[in-house]
């Protein structure tokens, strides 16, 4: 695998698993609360909707863009999830995670140094990788305000990362 690629399939692999680490133990209730209910931009989403949107928005880039499977992903029923335990969310992470490793382990350098085109746009292959980190991170983010609010404010603990770098995580 590409030196470089290796380390952005770590930075994902890590978001991944501290968002499955967050969801794990969630009763389906915790899972599918929100915030604020609704529709449109002042609605929130809730941790089932945001691991499963995470998980297919890595898909669309990734094995789609990246890997030019053929497009499946529904962005909009990820966020009709409803889900009656973790392991929808657990399972759809796991799939996208093993889908993930096996299209960057055989990205060439010439297929990361290329521009392809989506949505009308021309985005660099690198850029793609680079913006599933970003966007993962971000909903990250949302899942753990999301679940200090549930939770009454206690966070869930998560290590820090300097202790999961080299942690095997």
């Amino acid at each position: 695998m590409i030196s470089e690629v290796e380390q952005y399939l770590t930075m994902i692999e890590d978001l991944r698993a501290q968002i499955a680490d967050q969801v794990r133990d969630m009763s389906a209730e915790a899972l599918n609360w929100k915030p604020i209910e609704g529709e449109g931009e002042r609605a929130t989403n809730s941790l089932a909707v945001l691991a499963v949107h995470v998980a297919g928005a890595e898909h669309f880039w990734i094995g789609e863009f990246v890997g030019k499977l053929p497009p499946t992903r529904d962005r909009d029923a990820e966020f009709r999830t409803v889900v009656d335990s973790p392991q929808p969310c657990l399972d759809a992470l796991e799939a996208v995670g093993i889908e993930t490793r096996e299209i960057l382990s055989k990205l060439t350098p010439e297929e990361l140094d290329e521009v392809r085109e989506v949505r009308g746009k021309q985005v660099a292959v690198r850029w793609g990788i680079l913006h599933v980190i970003d966007h993962t991170a971000l909903h990250l983010g949302h899942m753990q305000i999301t679940y200090q609010l549930w939770n009454e404010g206690k966070a869930n603990p998560m290590p820090r990362w300097f202790e999961r770098v080299g942690a095997g995580k």
